[in-house]
């Protein structure tokens, strides 16, 4: 199952306004708009899919993640290495 089941519909909703923006940035370099006008729908669109990726993390501490530290074990702790290694490749980029 996963963590964001109970939102998916959220998760989706914000991929396609994403997709959209994406689009707009297509058309807006096919119609030659101003360079700085450009990098800011970029710097927008970056914005979006960083709120998507926190949401999306959010929902896997809370549910993935924490399930598996309730049962512990060997599953605790690769639930939490898998958490940490999404995060910095988030903080990467």
């Amino acid at each position: 199952m996963a963590g964001y089941e109970n939102h998916r519909d959220d998760v989706v909703r914000r991929l396609r306004r994403i997709e959209g923006q994406v689009r707009g940035l297509q058309r807006m370099v096919e119609e030659e708009t101003y360079c700085i006008d450009i990098l800011t729908q970029i710097s927008a669109t970056n914005a979006a899919l960083q709120a998507c990726a926190l949401a999306l993390l959010d929902e896997h501490l809370n549910c993935c993640v924490t399930d598996a530290i309730v049962e512990g074990g060997e599953q605790a702790r690769a639930k939490v290495t898998e958490a940490s290694r999404a995060i910095a490749r988030l903080v990467k980029a």
